[in-house]
């Protein structure tokens, strides 16, 4: 095709150009300034004080203390970039970069994709079963769970990045995204890319899909149970717990399967653009919020400590 027959090899170090940043880029900085300060803080701070109180050494705090890592990894990953890039105008990234930015992006999203239906199941063990709680989610059990989702997470991402590594680009070398992920470079690409396509769209099912289906399947159950709790005020409270987990939940998991199973084209990338800003930023920065700062115990340890 004579529109994008110059190609370059995938070799080639010369820099891509990320065309998401066109208008308002004071407004995006701004943004960009203060959602990273929040993410960072909100999850630093929930880390730090299960951390310290002996009353927080709980599988479900265990839980929200790797997630408050793995989210700030998460937001690490990208939002720093992208303020550098919108405030200095500067759209160009190394291939280099571009890549590194892309393996550690899939492997945070895979892994807290995956940390996420295990949080799930443990609010299930302890409401279904609170005697057996403790044996069950036993301290080898929860460390087991935490490291196989790091691992599919870390193995998921070597993998789409040795195969988007594989294609060809356009000599323009535009990528027209806020950063580099699969997608956009998909885009990009001027090779075929029916084969990366299938397998992202089986990749998304396992690690997407299937992780949804089993926090759905957990909250279902969750649900069930908590309509037999005689207490008016008991089931509310749980109720209202459970639903602000299964938002962000949702949002998460659909967003990023429609980003990643969904249409790969120029037209569509302005909702494409719409998707990873929701399942990438939205929840590291509502995460310390839904999770741990509604939580009771969470607030007396937060008193606790700054009196200390």
């Amino acid at each position: 095709m004579t529109d994008r027959m110059t190609a370059q090899s995938n070799n080639s170090l010369d820099d891509f150009i990320l065309l998401g940043f066109s208008q308002g880029k004071a407004i995006f900085s701004l943004l960009i300034a203060v959602t990273y300060t929040m993410t960072i803080i909100g999850n630093f701070s929930v880390f730090t004080i299960i951390q310290v109180d002996i009353h927080l050494k709980t599988p479900m705090y265990f839980f929200l203390s790797c997630l408050s890592l793995l989210d700030v990894c998460y937001s690490t990953v990208t939002l720093p970039a992208m303020l550098i890039n919108s405030i200095t105008g500067n759209r160009r990234i190394s291939f280099h970069r571009c890549f590194t930015q892309l393996y550690f992006f899939v492997s945070f999203g895979g892994s807290e994709s995956l940390l996420l239906a295990t949080m799930a199941y443990d609010r299930y063990v302890a409401i279904s079963n609170p005697l057996h709680y403790h044996i069950v989610m036993n301290k080898n059990f929860c460390s087991g769970f935490v490291s196989g989702c790091l691992v599919f997470g870390l193995l998921n991402a070597v993998f789409l990045t040795l195969v988007t590594l594989r294609l060809t680009f356009c000599e323009d070398h535009h990528i027209n995204h806020f950063f580099c992920d699969v997608p956009p470079m998909l885009e990009a690409a001027c090779s075929d890319i029916q084969s990366s396509q299938v397998l992202l769209h089986v990749i998304t099912v396992f690690l997407g899909m299937s992780p949804f289906l089993l926090v759905m399947n957990s909250y279902i159950r969750i649900i069930i149970i908590i309509l037999k709790i005689r207490s008016s005020e008991g089931r509310q409270k749980v109720f209202s717990t459970c639903s602000s987990h299964l938002i962000v939940v949702t949002v998460f998991y659909i967003t990023a399967m429609f980003n990643y199973n969904g249409p790969i084209s120029r037209d569509s990338f302005i909702v494409v653009r719409v998707s990873s800003v929701l399942y990438s930023v939205v929840p590291p920065l509502l995460n310390p919020i839904i999770y741990s700062l509604r939580n009771e115990d969470v607030k007396m340890a937060l008193k606790k400590l700054f009196k200390k």
